[in-house]
């Protein structure tokens, strides 16, 4: 924590215009908080209310980007921020877009030969009883382009799988049926070149929603996850190797779903994953020995430029 001086004037970047803006507000806090404990000069800044351009106007040196789901995770503040030569925490361009379009994520992972739950892509036109045959009841219907379990439905008859699709495409034309994977959910938190410890996630209710993420306090997060030492190595290998692929860099969260076998199956990368207090990459820092606030220093060390 010496030396903080070195980062100069430090833009939290929060709130922003995505689905996940109230999510993004308690995050960027959470940080902005820390980092100010630290000594660092940070100071909120809010795209959605601010002109990203008053960044240079005020003397701005590197942003923290705090922002979650679209106009934030997903390339488009990042190429902003190139454009200004602004170093900024997180993933670049193309591993930002790319990690938020979790359809061609999956066919990145498909095409290098790693394990992802089997799903298809739902139009109007879909033959839904078809599709439910296929991949088994239940499944799960998603929006391609949103996180936070924004839009999910968790499908246990063939009959709802319509109405599961039409609630997905109020968020985005591009949406996924996926196969159910049993065997339990878990996460591994990535900064810079490590895979930080498990994190097995037993949500109280039906699956990991937005209200288990965020809003309830029975949802149980095991870290030490539980698995034998060789299954967790291999769980952050894969997570490594996930990230990679994409192009992801500076820090971010593979999540996975195991079956009753105890195999993993990749289902997603977060590049700018949650900093609340319900939130897994702390979670999984603290385990490996390391504080909230040695977290956010250590991301914010990692900023560059494209």
């Amino acid at each position: 924590m010496d030396n903080v001086q070195k980062f100069g004037k430090v833009a939290v970047l929060l709130g922003g215009r995505s689905a996940e803006r109230e999510i993004s507000l308690k995050s960027g806090a959470a940080v902005l908080v820390a980092l100010q404990k630290c000594g660092v000069d940070a100071h909120a800044f809010d795209p959605a209310v601010q002109n990203l351009q008053a960044l240079r106007e005020e003397g701005y040196d590197r942003a923290f980007i705090a922002l979650h789901g679209r106009f934030g995770e997903d390339g488009t503040v990042q190429g902003a921020l190139e454009l200004m030569d602004m170093p900024y925490t997180g993933s670049g361009v193309l591993a930002s877009a790319l990690a938020m379009d979790k359809w061609r994520t999956k066919l990145v992972w498909q095409a290098a030969g790693l394990t992802i739950p089997d799903y298809d892509l739902l139009t109007a036109a879909s033959d839904f009883d078809a599709v439910a045959a296929r991949l088994g009841l239940p499944l799960f219907v998603k929006p391609a382009n949103e996180g936070s379990s924004v839009g999910i439905t968790k499908v246990k008859k063939a009959g709802d799988l319509r109405a599961a699709y039409q609630e997905a495409v109020k968020h985005d034309q591009l949406v996924l049926a996926e196969a159910f994977i049993g065997g339990g959910e878990y996460t591994v938190a990535i900064l810079g070149a490590q895979a930080l410890p498990v994190i097995k996630i037993e949500p109280a209710n039906e699956f990991y929603d937005y209200e288990a993420k965020y809003l309830r306090n029975d949802t149980r997060y095991l870290c030490p996850s539980g698995l034998p030492p060789m299954q967790e190595a291999e769980m952050q290998r894969l997570a490594l190797q996930g990230f990679a692929l994409i192009g992801g860099s500076g820090w971010g969260r593979v999540d996975f779903l195991v079956n009753e076998a105890g195999k993993p199956y990749l289902l997603e990368v977060n590049t700018v994953p949650g900093m609340t207090d319900h939130s897994l990459v702390p979670m999984a820092a603290r385990q490996a020995g390391m504080s909230f606030e040695q977290l956010v220093l250590r991301i914010l060390g990692e900023t560059h430029v494209g």
